[in-house]
């Protein structure tokens, strides 16, 4: 692992919305000091380095070029972004088979030529996509990362800060589970600087109720379908949460987030990927928070677990 930046080599494969913003990002933040992208579609990854290039006289001197899996050796962190998109009226779940016959074809070139380096996930449905890809790569779990849900954390957060009136980052609050449908949001533990969100309510006269609860969790939990719905596709909050985890690596920070990882035994989950918050550091996953869920949000984790273990079981990867 490179002890400074300037050494740092990030490999994105995939450059289509989120790939390209993802490095974009990434270019604005001076974290790398050179950026692969990989694409199928190598006129495509061309042309978004080119672009990409442009920026670098008003940014940070960065080495930015279109490359192959073999460049992915020494990279410190792969980012896997290709894959089939999801649909208007598709659940994430609907990609397994498209998907999981993308990632034969990437993930062992991937992982033949780095070996050591993060695996950081993003294509869907990124659970069982990230159980695909540390089957077929053979490292160790701790290496292979989803997204998760770092992006349904932060729509919950930004609705909770909505509704009661302050700073989003002041506001802590997990959805863990699926990056889907049966995601759960922990609302036994959520709070605004500690203080919990009924006590905020009846102290600062704001409205907190079973039906506010609902409203903001069928909001988080639909926010994709209705961007999709609107514009095509969601890119600018997941590169963005892509960029923090890589940075969390990088600068081996220990910062906690909701990702996917292997789950063998927590509550009633086991032998799945599902999103826990964790702490990155420089070996990816560094451990697991042990949560004290109520017994709504234990069992409701359960139900999760449950379909994304049948979800993974269907890949023949076992």
């Amino acid at each position: 692992m490179p002890s400074e930046l300037s050494t740092v080599k990030i490999a994105i494969v995939g450059s289509g919305n989120v790939g390209t913003t993802f490095a974009y990002a990434l270019l604005l933040s001076g974290l790398a000091a050179e950026i692969v992208l990989i694409d199928s579609n190598r006129a495509k990854a061309e042309g978004e380095v080119m672009d990409l290039n442009h920026a670098v006289p008003l940014t940070h001197p960065t080495k930015i070029r279109a490359g192959d899996y073999e460049d992915c050796s020494g990279a410190v962190v792969t980012i896997i972004t290709a894959g089939a998109a999801q649909k208007p009226g598709e659940t994430r779940l609907d990609l397994n088979k498209r998907n999981t016959d993308v990632f034969k074809s990437i993930i062992p070139a991937v992982a033949r030529y780095n070996p050591g380096g993060i695996l950081l996930v993003a294509t869907n449905p990124v659970d069982v996509m990230s159980y695909a890809a540390w089957k077929i790569s053979g490292l160790p779990s701790h290496q292979v990362i989803g997204s998760g849900t770092i992006l349904d954390t932060a729509r919950f957060r930004h609705l909770l800060s909505v509704h009661f009136g302050v700073d989003a980052r002041s506001v802590h609050a997990f959805i863990i589970g699926e990056h889907g449908d049966s995601e759960v949001p922990l609302w036994s533990l959520a709070n605004i600087a500690g203080m919990r969100l009924q006590s905020f309510s009846e102290t600062h006269m704001v409205p907190y109720d079973e039906s506010i609860r609902n409203d903001i969790y069928l909001k988080t939990r639909s926010a994709a379908y209705e961007i999709i719905r609107r514009k095509g596709a969601t890119y600018y909050a997941v590169a963005v949460g892509l960029l923090r985890i890589v940075e969390s690596v990088l600068r081996d920070q220990k910062t906690v987030y909701s990702v996917s990882g292997l789950v063998e035994n927590y509550y009633s989950v086991r032998d799945t990927y599902l999103s826990l918050p964790s702490v990155i550091g420089r070996n990816g996953i560094e451990f697991v928070l042990q949560l004290q869920l109520d017994d709504r949000e234990s069992a409701a984790l359960g139900v999760s677990g449950e379909i994304l273990r049948t979800a993974t079981g269907q890949l023949g990867l076992d």
